[in-house]
């Protein structure tokens, strides 16, 4: 009878165990995916500054400007890391578009506001990789633990689903050519 109940007391354990190590693995990702809205989130800041800048040395630009605006619009509606993924990589396309637009104008580049504006934007780029990073590393350990027995019958059991990793576009996985 004692060691009956041992047994019981060893499972009901094991299996609290494993559930709040999944709760942990799943806030984990919760927060990753946080980390990364927050970036954007600054990046979204930042870039009706960058516009407006922009806006006054290159006013016949109009359809970058527009397209920029726009999809920031799209991307801060974003609800799942695939979506904010794809409009988050079209607008940082759109962004190099307007800073290779931007060397056509030299009293732009040399304003100190740009400047700021293109420095900051850049170390946000920086912070957004490395969320995307860290996200994607959670998102990894999440859903190979969920698939894992016994993680997966008690996964199931509670609705703890994969998640989508945060991908690059497939433009910037090839490789680079250099053309001298």
């Amino acid at each position: 009878m004692i060691l009956l109940i041992i047994i019981i007391a060893a499972i009901v354990l094991a299996f609290v165990f494993i559930y709040n190590s999944l709760v942990v693995k799943r806030t984990r990702v919760d927060n990753g995916w946080a980390q990364i809205d927050v970036q954007l989130k600054r990046r979204y800041d930042l870039i009706p500054n960058l516009v407006e800048t922009v806006k006054g040395y290159a006013a016949h630009e109009k359809e970058v400007l527009t397209k920029v605006t726009e999809l920031r619009s799209r991307a801060m509606g974003a609800s799942t890391p695939k979506e904010a993924a794809e409009t988050n990589n079209m607008l940082t396309a759109t962004l190099k578009t307007l800073f290779a637009v931007a060397e056509n104008y030299p009293q732009l580049k040399a304003n100190e506001n740009f400047m700021r504006l293109q420095e900051e934007l850049t170390a946000t780029e920086n912070k957004i990789a490395f969320a995307r990073q860290f996200y994607n590393d959670v998102v990894m350990d999440y859903n190979a633990t969920i698939q894992k027995v016994p993680q997966t019958i008690i996964a199931s059991m509670f609705g703890f689903t994969a998640r989508e990793f945060f991908e690059a576009p497939a433009e910037e996985k090839e490789a680079v050519r250099v053309k001298f």
